[in-house]
């Protein structure tokens, strides 16, 4: 056989069916295979055309670069180093340090030969996705680039290493970098591998966008994109874990302890979260003595901190990152450490004692409680306290005078006493500020000499309020983590048996019962998330609840012609039920309908009108009679506002909303179409349209996508357009006895399960055809034979979860990005699964409050807030008022211009308009001269900001700026998501277990599952 040089072979293994079984060096010879070059642009091309070749181009210079990086290293630094003439480092050594890169260069040397040919023809086809799938998909490219990823760690201990061992070898780096044109180091150019496929992920991201929907490269591009998602997610996954077992062995070879060293040397010990953090000891006047930079560690049941060294050779430090040393300071079981808030009380009891690690006082204790923030904002806060306590008995007195005094009188101390209440509620609020970014742990301590057990308290500074948000997020799953049902929760397929617990896998965090027991007979039929965030809940309540917001869950039928709706309350670490709705007939469907924004603008000089009565958001929940309920969704408020019908009566089996249109599935195959109002309201059409015909059987499902509803009827999908209500079908299944009775949506593509079989299918939402068959039954062993089918689907956070007639959820990893959402990987299944068939799975997210993550939500200290640029006022202390924009906009001007305001305090600024001793009745009680205090002056005096001008009327005082929507700088571009899965049906099981050790709880009882996943930061 015959090799053409310049073509990369690939021999696989007889009978083995695998892609990277050898390779050919091949070297690419310029006049034979030139490299890609666009040709000049014709005339007459659109805009996206244009745009178009921009991205290619871009492709093309990015490609040409790596390449040029990745011969550099081949060249430069390995050829030379394995000469036998010049023996620097250990040709062994040296192939280890390069291990893998000679098989990247050769499929990227491949990949441009096929970009120089399509770049030639670009003009004529204007495709490139077909190109990156079939360059990229090949098991071969994630075995070299995995291989060199996980090998990543050990190159650069060993060139560390090598570094300081052989000084030829240093200065041969040197020497090379010196004598670089970009002067970048060998660790630059090594780590490129590593960025590259988010660098081609955002490059066709790019191409995606500029393409139009007709376009022949639309359907490629979204298949390449979810090639390289996988394959970056898989990479990303491999290098995580590679750095987190480098991290363990670091902190393996510092530790002594029996205990922990046997931790740390077991396979199932897990990283969960380290991070490096500042340990703050104050001094007892509050005044910060000592700092420390700590790496603290959470692995598995335990937590960790450790002193970190960072030193090290200067030289070596410019070429290759110096891994840290670490000394274990301590570690404390997890199950009894606990996070500490501003004015908690002691954690450990009567008999407990705790002691916070101060420098000269063990505690700071105010009435009988241990306050664990600040001392010296404590001590500002006790002083204020005592402040107003002896102003209030100087007010009592001052009522028993008997003359009339301008300054002295039951007005004046009445206002003292209300500005120092406002001060005391901001001084709290400064310190629920100071909050943010400090972690308080209590840890076990060694007993005292009675035996009572001690806790210490440690104070950590965090980078940023996220990182405090993530340590108190991931502690508290943590332990859940360890509870019996999540130690062996989820079953992967290709890990042969092996469970996966901790946080890799959505944690239970709850079992709870829906419905009394006296409706047993009721059946659950569906549920939604009602997102309402409280600002009331504290700063680790909102990192611990889950998604904040109320879950309504509904149900009916069975033996009953009722239907009832359950209410719980998501605010806190579990589900509780807060209110009970009977309906008159059986709940089969509910949807929400988020309240519209108001596009009216308020114009300068026009006076607003009365405000209209606002409604809220709204929920409909579709009854068996053929009804449909509008319920008011403010919190557990629930009013009926009206109720609408369609003509035939028929029941309601779903609902969906587009735009200004409700849409609502029948049991006899038609499709009824409401419209809402400006104000609010729903009303049905008076149009043709508003009976829409599918076919003769149960409209079992709707699905809002972009601008269209898709609708199933019998094995059909119907594509409603929601501004034209012009219907497209297609056949979903080749038989008509399976109706498609569940659809979910994720990118370019919408997955179907269907009332009989157990498989389920994937479409491309924009060509409609089918791109992927999955059945369920053949990837999990927990499936018993006979008739299954999928009950319930769902796609959240990048999983797909598939509920099972027989009570078993299974999942899979699908891409988050525009591209398909093809299922790659193998299935997980829960162990913690359903008695009966799971009736619904439900999505429950929510954004935490973006206040939480400004360092300064409420006092403007630093000079960008004083320019309008930073985080400012968080409202009213009094409650969100709707006035206070157009008020504080209103005293703008005389804030900017006041004469006096450099001399105020830059914890707290504070305005004074109207209050002035001069217009209070009485003489001034003063030891000056008359003439020094002109009575009559309308002007604001410097004594005018004494403290007792500020009092509860909003238009005397003003707390900073008011932050403007987009102005909120960090906060507005971190958002921190919770998330949680529920799934409900018929009692609860352990399956996976052994005979003696599986449960079951009561099979009637209608019980909902929650998962817990942890928070997540994106852009």
């Amino acid at each position: 056989m015959t090799c053409d040089a310049n073509t990369l072979w690939l021999f696989d293994f007889a009978g083995d069916g695998k892609d990277d079984a050898g390779y050919i060096d091949v070297f690419l010879c310029e006049v034979k295979h030139p490299p890609p070059q666009l040709c000049p642009m014709p005339e007459g091309l659109s805009s996206q055309q244009v745009v178009r070749r921009l991205i290619l181009r871009s492709i093309v210079q990015s490609e040409s670069s790596y390449l040029d990086s990745l011969k550099r290293i081949l060249q430069e630094y390995q050829k030379p180093l394995l000469e036998t003439q010049s023996v620097i480092l250990n040709p062994k050594k040296v192939r280890q340090i390069f291990h893998r890169l000679h098989e990247i260069y050769q499929c990227h040397c491949m990949f441009q030969i096929a970009l120089a040919s399509r770049v030639a023809e670009w003009d004529q086809s204007e495709k490139i996705g077909d190109l990156f799938v079939a360059s990229f998909s090949k098991s071969m490219v994630l075995n070299v680039y995995s291989d060199y990823i996980n090998n990543f760690t050990s190159a650069m201990a060993l060139i560390k290493k090598a570094c300081l061992s052989k000084p030829a070898f240093l200065d041969f780096l040197k020497r090379k970098q010196a004598s670089s044109p970009d002067r970048i180091t060998l660790y630059g150019l090594m780590v490129k591998p590593i960025q590259r496929f988010p660098q081609f992920i955002l490059l066709l991201q790019d191409m995606l966008k500029n393409t139009p929907r007709s376009h022949s490269d639309r359907l490629p591009l979204q298949l390449a994109l979810t090639e390289l998602e996988t394959l970056a997610e898989k990479l990303n996954e491999q290098k995580r874990l590679a750095d987190q077992e480098a991290e363990i062995q670091h902190l393996a070879h510092s530790t002594g302890e029996r205990n922990l060293n046997k931790l740390l040397n077991s396979e199932q010990r897990q990283l969960i979260h380290c991070e490096l953090l500042t340990e703050i000891v104050f001094g007892d006047k509050g005044q910060v003595i000592k700092s420390k930079e700590r790496k603290v560690f959470l692995i598995n049941d335990t937590l960790i901190c450790a002193n970190v060294n960072l030193k090290g050779p200067p030289d070596i430090n410019t070429l290759v990152p110096v891994g840290p040393k670490y000394t274990v300071k301590w570690s404390a079981s997890l199950l009894q450490t606990q996070v500490v808030e501003v004015g908690q009380d002691s954690l450990q009891g009567k008999d407990g004692v705790i002691t916070a690690r101060y420098a000269k006082c063990d505690h700071v204790c105010v009435s009988g409680k241990v306050l664990l923030g600040p001392p010296r904002l404590y001590q500002e806060l006790e002083e204020l306290q005592h402040d107003l306590a002896v102003v209030e008995e100087v007010s009592l007195l001052v009522g028993t005078l008997h003359g009339i005094y301008q300054n002295l009188n039951t007005t004046v101390s009445q206002d003292w006493c209300l500005a120092l209440q406002r001060l005391i509620r901001l001084k709290e609020e400064e310190i629920q500020n100071a909050n943010k970014c400090r972690l308080r742990l209590s840890v076990p301590g060694k007993p005292d000499k009675s035996g009572r057990p001690v806790s210490i308290m440690v104070v950590f500074n965090t980078p940023n309020p996220f990182s405090k948000i993530s340590w108190v997020n991931r502690l508290h799953l943590a332990k859940i983590a360890q509870r019996k049902e999540n130690t062996s929760g989820w079953e992967c397929a290709e890990e042969d048996g092996k469970t996966k617990a901790l946080l890799s896998c959505p944690l239970l965090t709850c079992k709870l019962s829906v419905f009394s027991s006296r409706t047993h007979t009721l059946k659950l039929e569906a549920a939604l998330h009602s997102p309402s965030q409280s600002r009331l809940l504290g700063f680790c309540t909102a990192s611990t609840s889950l998604p904040q917001g109320y879950l309504w869950v509904a149900g009916g039928g069975g033996n009953s012609n009722h239907g009832q709706v359950e209410i719980f309350s998501l605010n806190r670490a579990s589900a509780r039920l807060v209110k009970t709705l009977p309906l008159r007939a059986p709940v089969l469907c509910l949807e929400y309908v988020k309240e519209p924004c108001p596009s009216t603008v308020l114009q300068e000089g026009t006076e607003k009108g009365p405000r209209a009565a606002k409604t809220g958001n709204i929920i409909c929940v579709g009854l068996q009679d053929g009804s449909i309920h509008v319920q008011s969704s403010v919190d557990t408020a629930v009013q009926c506002l009206l109720t609408l019908v369609n003509p035939d009566n028929c029941p309601v089996l779903c609902l969906k909303h587009l735009l200004s249109f409700l849409f609502a599935g029948l049991a006899n195959g038609k499709v009824a179409i409401y419209h809402r109002k400006t104000g609010g309201e729903l009303s049905q059409i008076p149009l043709s349209h508003d009976l829409v015909s599918l076919g003769s059987k149960p409209v079992y499902c709707l699905l809002t996508l972009e601008d269209t509803m898709w609708a199933s009827c019998e094995n059909q999908v119907t594509v409603i357009q929601g501004d034209s209500l012009c219907m497209q079908s297609f056949e979903a299944h080749s038989d008509p006895d399976f109706h498609v009775s569940h659809m979910v949506h994720s990118g370019g593509g919408v997955w179907m399960a269907f009332t009989k079989g157990s498989s389920i299918h994937l479409f491309h939402t924009e060509t409609l055809q089918q791109l992927q068959e999955i059945n369920i039954s053949t990837r999990t062993n927990y499936l018993s034979p006979g008739h299954v089918c999928v009950s319930s689907l769902l796609i959240s956070q990048g999983m797909l979860w598939v509920g099972t007639s027989q009570g078993v959820i299974i999942t899979f990893s699908v891409p988050t990005l525009e591209g398909i959402p093809k299922i790659t990987g193998k299935a997980m299944t829960s162990l913690n699964a359903h008695c009966g068939a799971v009736d619904f799975l439900v999505s429950a997210s929510s954004t935490l409050a973006s206040d939480l993550l400004r360092r300064d939500s409420i006092f403007n200290i630093s000079k960008e807030s004083a320019n309008g640029e930073g985080g400012g006022g968080g409202g009213n202390v009094e409650g969100e008022r709707g006035e206070q924009k157009l008020e504080n906009s209103h005293h703008r001007e005389n804030l900017e211009t006041s004469p006096w305001k450099q001399d105020k305090p830059k914890h707290l600024l504070l305005q004074y308009h109207l209050h002035s001793t001069s217009q209070l009745p009485g003489k001034l009680l003063t030891a000056q001269p008359e003439q020094a205090n002109p009575r009559a002056s309308p002007d604001l005096q410097m004594e005018d900001g004494s403290i007792y001008e500020v009092n509860e009327d909003p238009d005397v005082w003003l707390r900073g700026r008011p932050l403007e929507l987009g102005k909120e700088g960090e906060a507005k571009r971190n958002k921190v998501t919770s998330t949680a899965i529920f799934s409900g049906g018929r009692g609860y099981r352990r399956i996976g277990l052994s005979a003696s050790e599986e449960t079951c709880s009561d099979s009637s009882e209608n019980t909902l599952l929650v998962w817990q996943l942890p928070l997540t930061l994106s852009q």
